[in-house]
């Protein structure tokens, strides 16, 4: 079943491109019900969220449980400029294509952005141009209150380890169970429901807090927190550099309970990352209360059930977990959940709203979803993280590539947010183009190995010239791109990416391999890593003693058999951001390597990669105002 005519909307584009907030506001959405009732859902599938978002309700899966999927397709790209080659737009451009163009049944799965980029530099994610989520500023912005419910339930357990080792400080063992296990009004105890988790993890069967031994008291009731091993610290999701290393326990009350720590932005939590990878709501109360926050003294993982918070912080994200449905410029429906960043975190939407989305589609229609950064990031995540836990398979996987960008891997000056880009950029240069060809062949290769169709999409600029997009064309098909394709939807909506949409269905139903990961998960972490490494074009890789350390450690507790999500900077193959190109050769350093248990993996951390990014001298914010007339937000892109 197709999009009616009723949500489908002509869009009247103009030359040169307004900006990005007038466009959007230029725009009336229709009221999102109009949106469900086009993919079947009904009142009771979905809670509004004012006028333009609705959370739709996983029990759409349960309904849905027994029907076909669509297509699915990943969008990610070459290395990337600071300003970004257009990855979201691109995405969006495609489902208005398929959805306006072609008649196709299309749902676009996007990551809720950060309020970090919205207001530092990168700005807002709701794609540009005439391929845009609308209202954008809503999208932008608190969208549903997603993010700032991760936040308050990763701060309430980073309140929760330092209040526990305040705690059993200062109280023996008798006095700590008997706060812990409290009599009732009759004189009874009993054990809360989260505490028989970390009874049958301690090997203690009893039911009865008045039969444990003293052993088993201490056993119990002391978590002997190690501070030095605390892993877990506070968020905000805002960019503030100076909360990277900071001191708490300095009040007077906190009796000399001082420790160092930092903040990072939200969407580095491990609860983010639990959000985007969990496939139910049981799945996430388990993964909640599995996250290790530190180990004890004597070693052994300390997690988040361990402290009794499990329960309380799958409350906190029981309507996180709901997809929120919103709109492009076009009318084509929308999927917005998670936002974890790619080179911090696996960078990738929900698998729950891919599920929902792959069953309203059905077989014939499209989900396109959006993987962040470069292929050697996102697109990596996707396949060897996100489709190992959610069992889907994407049949195309397009790489989104840009002149501006080739130019830079092909020697050109450096591309800097903020300022004006060198005349390079702005004139025709073939040669420096075909030199820069060799990252988006590296990125097709890596991409290819997973048994995907690419199709390369060529994002146009004003200043491109012919001779240039025919060139990264014809290096892509001698690359094995399934094809390669110049789109304007940036300029023309959905009506600029047609072209894209037909070879995205074409390479879909051409599909002929199996999906193929880049390593087994049985392999040891240093396996697994160096497997990585080798396709960003390392010859090898080096472990700080730290690394080493953690390795070591995660491996004797377990855990070994988790995927791997590196931390790397997303400007370079390399872990030096000014390597350009294709770099090979390399030893790749990996300075830590710290642990996800909740979401499921292991990250190590490549050279020095900051989990909370600073503001540039003039931020975005700057720009953004409210015009107290109409109540429209102004300056936002």
């Amino acid at each position: 079943m197709s999009l009616s005519m009723v949500t489908l909307r002509k869009l009247h584009v103009v030359s040169p491109v307004p900006a990005d907030i007038d466009i959007a506001n230029s725009v009336e959405p229709l009221h999102i019900s109009h949106i469900a009732k086009d993919l079947n859902l009904s009142p009771n599938h979905y809670d509004l969220y004012g006028k333009y978002k609705a959370k739709v309700l996983l029990s759409v899966l349960d309904e849905l449980q027994g029907s076909k999927d669509g297509y699915y397709v990943v969008v990610g790209g070459i290395t990337p400029t600071p300003l970004g080659e257009g990855k979201s737009t691109t995405t969006v451009g495609l489902c208005q294509a398929l959805g306006a163009f072609l008649d196709k049944k299309v749902v676009t799965c996007l990551r809720q952005p950060s309020q970090g980029p919205t207001f530092g530099i990168k700005g807002g994610a709701a794609g540009g141009g005439y391929s845009q989520v609308i209202p954008m500023d809503e999208f932008n912005l608190h969208l549903t209150g997603d993010i700032h419910a991760i936040t308050a339930a990763n701060n309430l357990l980073a309140a929760a380890i330092d209040t526990r080792i305040f705690h059993e400080s200062t109280q023996s063992d008798k006095a700590l169970f008997n706060r812990l296990c409290p009599p009732n009004k009759e004189g009874k105890r009993s054990f809360s429901d989260v505490m028989f988790r970390r009874l049958i993890k301690l090997g203690i069967s009893k039911t009865n807090p008045d039969e444990l031994t003293p052993e088993e008291v201490n056993r119990f009731a002391r978590l002997d927190i190690d501070p030095e091993s605390i892993t877990w610290r506070r968020v905000m999701d805002i960019n503030d550099r100076f909360l990277r290393k900071i001191t708490i326990g300095q009040g007077p009350e906190e009796k000399g309970m001082v420790r160092e720590t930092g903040f990072d932005i939200s969407v580095a939590s491990e609860i983010m990352a639990v959000l985007a990878l969990t496939t139910s709501l049981s799945d996430m109360r388990e993964r909640l209360g599995k996250m290790v926050i530190g180990n004890s003294k004597r070693g052994d993982p300390v997690t988040a059930d361990d402290l009794g918070l499990g329960g309380a912080l799958t409350v906190l994200m029981k309507d996180a977990i709901h997809p929120t449905l919103m709109q492009t410029l076009e009318g084509t429906p929308v999927l917005v959940h998670a936002g974890p960043f790619a080179n911090i975190a696996h960078g990738n939407s929900s698998i729950v709203a891919d599920k929902i989305a792959l069953k309203l589609v059905g077989p014939g229609g499209f989900v396109v979803t959006e993987a962040g950064f470069g292929a050697d990031i996102g697109t990596e995540k996707f396949m060897n993280i996100k489709c190992r836990y959610s069992g889907l398979t994407p049949q195309c996987a397009i790489v989104v590539a840009t002149i501006r960008a080739l130019k830079m891997h092909g020697g050109g000056p450096a591309v800097v947010a903020g300022k004006p880009l060198d005349h390079a950029y702005l004139s025709e240069n073939v040669e420096l183009v075909e030199a820069g060809c060799v990252n988006m062949a590296r990125h097709i290769a890596n991409t290819k190995s997973y048994g995907v169709n690419v199709v390369v999409a060529i994002n146009k600029f004003s200043t491109d010239t012919e001779a240039e997009l025919n060139a990264v064309r014809d290096a892509a098909l001698a690359a094995g791109a399934f094809d390669a394709v110049i789109c304007t939807h940036h300029a023309h909506g959905g009506k600029g990416a047609v072209d894209l949409a037909n070879a995205v269905q074409k390479a879909c139903e051409n599909v002929s391999q199996p999906l193929k990961f880049l390593y087994p998960l049985e392999h040891g972490i240093k396996e697994k890593i160096e497997a990585i490494a080798k396709s960003y074009g390392a010859s090898g890789v080096e472990y700080s003693e730290q690394a080493e350390k953690q390795i070591e450690m995660y491996s004797k507790q377990g855990f070994s058999q988790l995927p791997i999500c590196m931390a790397k900077t997303q400007y370079s193959f390399s872990d030096n951001a000014t390597a350009k190109g294709a770099p090979s050769g390399f030893i790749l350093p990996i300075r830590d390597v710290r642990a996800s248990i909740g979401a499921g993996f292991i990250y190590p951390l490549v050279g020095t990669m900051s989990t909370m990014p600073g503001l540039p001298t003039r931020p975005c914010f700057y720009d953004i105002d409210l015009d107290t007339a109409t109540g429209k937000v102004i300056g936002l892109s």
